[in-house]
């Protein structure tokens, strides 16, 4: 199912590439005309919604896996936090939203209307929505109502987070109506392939995304949720997930997953793995451990009973500092090589040595246990996703809510729930990879043992269960760890993640500064003294003491 989703969306993206160049084996993503050369009434409607979808997901992907660094889903460099991301790192992104996605989107909203395509609006709708909540939860205050208005104001100034958050709720409505009023699909649905009712489903469960995180300064607002929970209208089953599916192509244009082509090059890796959710999940059995990574070496030096080794990994050779006690400290067990939480060392020649992010999610190879160095073009290609929306998330969320209201044993239940469609979705990606030995893939008693294991631990967590819930959400998110980075500025748990390898890192992100661009040239927008201000739904107290692992 999963390859033959690859062709088909690759076969609709073939046919856009047409319209620039001519090529058989290419996807036309990032070679598109400009429409904003264009005028709007010569403007194709599939042709913008092509590069608003395009516009999207890479940012989300992009923002994603930074979220994911701070809950150790994914390594972060920098020793301490404020400087960990400064102003500049964010323009890309900032400007992608503003000046290409929204510029395109208000484009495509005066077109639909005009030639009766609420569909296309709706996919509009939903992508705003998804943005504008991605914004706020970054980076607090932001420009909405007046941005994006030309010539009539070029310094929009920032919308409190709260009021955005209301206005994509009903944004959703609207997208909602939009995709129940029976219009035409457009040529190119790269996420859902023309099923209406399929994006209704993700609207709502946006929804539930936007109340989950206000519930911590709206008392109704867990009263919602649990009425569109009730609804069944929501992302509920793995088949209904959100994810926008990746293609091997590398050159002119190159659309394979972004962390594929940062994996697999003549060089061998070019990012590291975190250590930290490795070690966990080794230890845990878990049966998705050999789709996330895929290991280049057998044994990794300084694990127990290897030696140090200086030159690949200068770490091996050195004692843990004293707040590491009780934690994982640069050498795993049975070959997996990355980085600790805050490491800045330099880059030693260990690019066919350390770990590479595997089948899931990027398409990369399957583990079995051949520990070869992998170059470009091996495994699936990058043929992999980057995850939107997922059922496994609307049961992590549950679990959280039934959390708060004393509700342990359904919450327990409602996190197996997600651990097993989170295992269903990310095995299914065997095959992705058609050189893997499927001989190696885990059994279900595997996965069952692993389930009753979890129930254990969350029996036996001396937080109550907080700590396992977080462990096995963020696990869940490997792939976009925007709604870890959310649970965790939350909740607070869990409270045993890896230390930053600093002693005094200071307190933890809390949200972002504003890009550079932005700050620098809109007179409206005043950069934030330090990276410790909070969103609007942040009412937790300040670090370093919450979150509880800063």
């Amino acid at each position: 199912m999963i390859m033959k989703n690859i062709v088909k969306i690759a076969s609709c993206i073939l046919a856009v590439g047409a319209l620039t160049f001519q090529s058989c084996e290419s996807i036309e993503l990032d070679l598109r005309n400009n429409p904003n050369a264009l005028s709007p009434d010569n403007a194709d409607p599939n042709f913008l919604l092509n590069g608003i979808q395009e516009d999207f997901i890479r940012t989300v992907q992009t923002m994603g896996t930074r979220a994911a660094e701070f809950v150790r889903i994914e390594y972060l460099f920098g020793r301490q936090y404020q400087q960990t991301y400064q102003p500049s790192n964010f323009d890309a992104q900032w400007e992608d939203i503003y000046t290409e996605q929204l510029t395109d989107t208000y484009t495509l909203y005066g077109l639909a209307d005009d030639r009766d395509l609420p569909y296309h609006k709706g996919m509009g709708q939903f992508m705003e929505a998804y943005s504008m909540v991605m914004l706020v939860d970054f980076f607090g205050d932001v420009p909405y109502a007046e941005a994006n208005l030309g010539s009539e104001n070029f310094n929009p100034s920032p919308e409190s987070g709260a009021s955005i958050y209301d206005k994509m709720l009903s944004l959703l409505d609207e997208a909602i109506a939009n995709f129940n009023a029976g219009g035409v699909a457009p040529q190119n649905d790269f996420f859902y392939d023309g099923d209406a009712a399929a994006w209704v489903r993700a609207c709502n469960t946006l929804k539930l995304k936007i109340l989950i995180n206000r519930r911590t300064v709206d008392a109704g607002s867990i009263a919602t949720f649990n009425g569109i929970i009730n609804t069944g209208n929501y992302i509920s089953s793995v088949d209904e997930d959100m994810d926008f599916q990746w293609g091997t192509n590398a050159v002119q244009p190159d659309v394979r997953h972004p962390q594929y082509a940062g994996d697999y090059t003549p060089t061998g890796g070019g990012d590291y793995r975190a250590n930290h959710l490795m070690n966990y999940m080794n230890n845990q059995d878990d049966p998705r451990i050999r789709y996330f990574f895929y290991r280049q070496n057998a044994d990794t030096p300084g694990a127990p009973g290897i030696p140090g080794d200086l030159e690949t990994i200068e770490c091996s050779l050195q004692s843990p500092p004293p707040h590491y006690f009780g934690f994982p400290f640069c050498s795993l067990e049975n070959g997996y090589w990355g980085r600790d939480h805050g490491s800045d060392e330099g880059i030693p020649p260990d690019g066919f040595l350390r770990s590479l992010i595997g089948v899931y999610p990027a398409g990369g190879k399957f583990d079995d246990d051949t520990f070869e160095g992998q170059v470009l073009g091996n495994g699936g290609g990058g043929a992999g996703v980057t995850p939107v929306l997922m059922a496994s998330t609307v049961d992590f969320w549950r679990a959280e809510i039934a959390m708060v209201q004393g509700n342990t044993p359904g919450a327990k239940q409602f996190m197996l729930d997600g651990l097993a469609k989170s295992v269903e979705k990310v095995t299914a990606f065997g095959s992705v990879d058609p050189t893997a030995d499927l001989s190696f893939e885990p059994s279900e008693a595997d996965i069952t043992a692993h389930a009753n294991l979890i129930d254990d631990d969350f029996d036996a967590d001396a937080t109550g269960g907080w700590n396992v819930l977080a462990q096995e959400f963020y696990v869940s998110l490997y792939g976009n760890g925007l709604d870890g980075f959310n649970f965790y500025r939350r909740t607070g748990y869990p409270d045993n993640l890896q230390p930053n390898l600093e002693p005094n890192p200071g307190s933890v992100n809390r949200s972002f500064f504003y890009p550079a661009n932005a700050a620098n040239a809109n007179s409206n927008i005043t950069q934030k003294p330090d990276h410790l201000q909070q969103v609007f739904w942040d009412n937790n107290p300040s670090g370093p003491s919450f979150p509880f692992s800063n």
